[in-house]
C-alpha cells in the first residue's frame, strides 16, 4: 500500500532543497497561466465591445414596406400579348405606401411570440434642419425612447440628456452630435425642422446622440412617435418600420421568412444585414483562442523541460530510494507529486496575477467616439476562463511530470551507484 505521507514528505524535501529550480518551474506555470488569463479577458472584452457596436443598434429583424417594381406589368393583362415577346423600358415602382398596414396589431401579434423579446414601432422620414437661411438635410426617426433604451441600449449613445426626457417632453428632439456642432446648439435650445411635405416645426433639444459614425451623426436625430406623427400630419396608427429583438439571435432567419410570408412585408434578419460583420467576429475569436492556447502549450513545454532536468539531477537520490526499498511506482509518485505541487502553486499564482492585470487594464482610460459612454478598456472577467486556466495548469504539469517520472521509474540503482 502506498504511504502517501512519506512520498509527499520526500517530494517536499526535493522541492525545498532545490528552491531556485522549484521557483523557476512554478514561475513558468504562473506566467503562462497569468498571460492566458490577461489576454483572453482583454481580447474577449474588446470583441464583445466591437460586437455591441453593431448588435446594440441593429434589430434582429427589421420589418418595413419595400418599394419595388410590380411583378406584373400592365401589358401582361392583355390576353393577345401573352404569347408575344415584349420589352418594357423605364419601369416605375408600383404605387405603395411607406406605412405598414395594420402595424399595431402586427406588433401585438409579434410580442405574444415566445421567441420575441420586444417589437418596437418606428417612423422614419427625411427633413431639413433650418438655421437662419441655411437648410441642412437629415433624417428624423420617431421612436419609443424608453423601450429603445431597454432593448437596444440607446442610453449608451446619449452623450447628454436622457431617453426619459425625450419620452416625456412633447415637441422634443434628441439631436445628432454632428448637427449640434454645425449649428452651435446646446441642450435647451430650439431647432426648426421642416419635412419634405413642407411646414416648419420648432423642437426643443433635450439631448445629444452620438453613434460613433460621423456621417450618421451629421444627419440623424430622434423624437418620440407622437411628435413625428404630428409633424407629418399622420394618424396615431402611422408606422413605417418595426424593429424586433429576439431572445435567441439564431431564430432571426426562420422568423423573418415567416413574417414575410404571413404579412407580405419585407423582413431583413440581422445575419443577412451584417454578413461581413459575422465573418469578422468569427476571425477575431479564432485568433484570440489560438493565441491563448499557444501560450498554454508553451508554458507546458517549459514545465516539462524543467522537470526533466530535475530528474537527471536527482539520479543519485533515485538510486538510493530504490536501494532502500522504494519501488519504481513509489519513485514515480514522488516526482509526480512534485509536478502537481508545482502546477497547483504556479496555477493559483497565475490566476491571481491574471486577475490583477485584467483589473488593472480595466482602469486604463479609453476614449472612442464609437462608444462615447465607454471610459476604460473593456475586460471580460469570465469565471470559465479561470477554470480552464487552472485545469490546464494541473493537466500540463501532470503530463510534464508523468513522462520524466516514468523514465525515473525504470532507472536501475545498481548502474547508477556503480557509475559513482
Amino acid at each position: 500500500m502506498t504511504n502517501w505521507k512519506v512520498i509527499l514528505s520526500i517530494a517536499k524535501t526535493h522541492l525545498l532543497t532545490k528552491i531556485k529550480q522549484t521557483a523557476i518551474a512554478s514561475l513558468g506555470v504562473t506566467f503562462g497561466i497569468g498571460s492566458y488569463i490577461t489576454l483572453v479577458c482583454f481580447m474577449t472584452g474588446l470583441n464583445a465591445m466591437l460586437d455591441n457596436l453593431i448588435l446594440n443598434q441593429t434589430p434582429h429583424i427589421h420589418i418595413y414596406n419595400e418599394i419595388e417594381p410590380s411583378e406584373k406589368q400592365p401589358i401582361s393583362l392583355y390576353n393577345n400579348a401573352d404569347k408575344s415577346f415584349n420589352v418594357v423600358h423605364s419601369i416605375k415602382p408600383k404605387i405603395s405606401q411607406k406605412k405598414i398596414h395594420n402595424a399595431l396589431p402586427i406588433i401585438d401579434y409579434l410580442e405574444k411570440n415566445k421567441d420575441v423579446r420586444g417589437a418596437l414601432p418606428q417612423i422614419k422620414t427625411q427633413i431639413f434642419y433650418i438655421a437662419g437661411s441655411i437648410e441642412l438635410g437629415g433624417n428624423l426617426t420617431g421612436i419609443n425612447p424608453v423601450d429603445e433604451a431597454r432593448l437596444f441600449n440607446m442610453e449608451d449613445y446619449i452623450v447628454e440628456g436622457s431617453a426619459e426626457a425625450l419620452q416625456n417632453t412633447d415637441n422634443s428632439i434628441l439631436l445628432g452630435i454632428g448637427i449640434a456642432k454645425k449649428m452651435s446648439l446646446k441642450v435647451g435650445d430650439r431647432v426648426q425642422v421642416s419635412p419634405i411635405s413642407g411646414g416648419i416645426f420648432p423642437l426643443k433639444i433635450v439631448g445629444f446622440y452620438q453613434s460613433g459614425i460621423a456621417d450618421l451623426d451629421a444627419i440623424q436625430s430622434f423624437t418620440n412617435i407622437k411628435t413625428i406623427q404630428r409633424i407629418l400630419g399622420k394618424a396615431n396608427n402611422y408606422i413605417t418600420d418595426i424593429n424586433v429583438k429576439l431572445h435567441n439571435i439564431e431564430q432571426a432567419i426562420p422568423l423573418s421568412k415567416k413574417i414575410e410570408q404571413q404579412f407580405k412585408l419585407k423582413a431583413i434578419d440581422i445575419k443577412t444585414a451584417n454578413a461581413q460583420f459575422e465573418t469578422g467576429t468569427t476571425i477575431r475569436n479564432l485568433i484570440t483562442y489560438a493565441v491563448s492556447i499557444t501560450l498554454l502549450i508553451v508554458a507546458g513545454f517549459g514545465i516539462y523541460n524543467i522537470l526533466n532536468m530535475l530528474i537527471y539531477e536527482k539520479m543519485n537520490d533515485i538510486a538510493i530510494l530504490k536501494a532502500t526499498g522504494f519501488s519504481g511506482k513509489d519513485v514515480q509518485l514522488i516526482f509526480m507529486s512534485q509536478a502537481m505541487i508545482i502546477g497547483f502553486v504556479g496555477g493559483v499564482l497565475g490566476l491571481l496575477i491574471g486577475l490583477g492585470l485584467a483589473n488593472l487594464i480595466s482602469t486604463i482610460p479609453f476614449q472612442t467616439e464609437a462608444l462615447p459612454t465607454v471610459e476604460t478598456y473593456p475586460v471580460n472577467i469570465n469565471p470559465l476562463f479561470f477554470i480552464i486556466g487552472f485545469s490546464f495548469a494541473m493537466l500540463s504539469t501532470f503530463l510534464a511530470g508523468y513522462l520524466p517520472s516514468k523514465k525515473a521509474k525504470r532507472i536501475d540503482p545498481v548502474r547508477i551507484i556503480r557509475g559513482q
